[in-house]
């Protein structure tokens, strides 16, 4: 038996069979949609917007209830020119040095390279950090568990609130990205998980013709 505290499930709502096809369907018309932009438009978008995305993502599970992450909300032009500066260089050695040439083969009908100018564009970057360590009231240092499952949920998350407000984004994941604790004063505790792009699309944004496996190709259901 727990010794510790609990309260009665907050807020469930269950909902007749057929509401639940409607309301499922409805959410996957919507995320549907989503697409991954690498064209930005530099109109503003309400901070509000972006907090509200931020709590959505703090809501989702992780290991002991430990929340091991951390997100740096980037708006202001001369840091975002330093963060494109050194992803690129970064960039520049993947895809001169680093990358196999299976693996340009693969990103090629994506058509990226190492120039990333929606990293200024965008009216906001959103660091991710994965954080290893956290701090107890008392000041002790506790080890936080599955802090990259815990983090990634907490990101999906973020992406799909800021999809539901309307708004384009990018995962952007120059490695290595330790760049990013240097210029946003994280602590070496701290791992960058990844960069987000987030604003609206631009006018003549234009996306890769690809299409989305099969749910037979990536799901299989065993009912003995």
């Amino acid at each position: 038996m727990s010794i510790h505290p609990t309260i009665p499930l907050p807020d469930y709502r269950e909902y007749p069979v057929e509401e639940m096809r409607q309301r499922i369907s409805r959410f996957y018309a919507d995320i549907d949609r989503r697409r991954t932009v690498r064209s930005f438009s530099s109109r503003s978008v309400p901070r509000d917007i972006i907090e509200t995305a931020l709590r959505a993502a703090n809501t989702a599970p992780s290991g002991a209830n430990l929340q091991p992450w951390h997100f740096v909300v980037v708006s202001g032009p001369e840091t975002k020119r330093k963060i494109r500066e050194a992803a690129e260089a970064e960039e520049r050695e993947f895809y001169t040095h680093r990358a196999s040439e299976e693996w340009l083969a693969a990103l090629e009908p994506l058509g990226t390279d190492e120039h990333k100018p929606f990293l200024e564009t965008a009216p906001y970057l959103i660091a991710v950090f994965l954080q290893k360590f956290g701090a107890l009231p008392d000041g002790r240092k506790v080890k936080h568990y599955y802090p990259s499952e815990s983090t990634g949920l907490a990101t999906g998350i973020l992406i799909t609130a800021l999809h539901r407000a309307g708004l384009a984004t990018l995962t952007h994941t120059p490695s290595p990205m330790k760049f990013l604790n240097e210029i946003l004063c994280r602590p070496k505790s701290e791992r960058p998980f990844l960069l987000l792009v987030v604003g609206y699309p631009a006018d003549d944004a234009r996306v890769p013709d690809i299409e989305r496996k099969s749910l037979e190709e990536f799901a299989s259901f065993i009912e003995t």
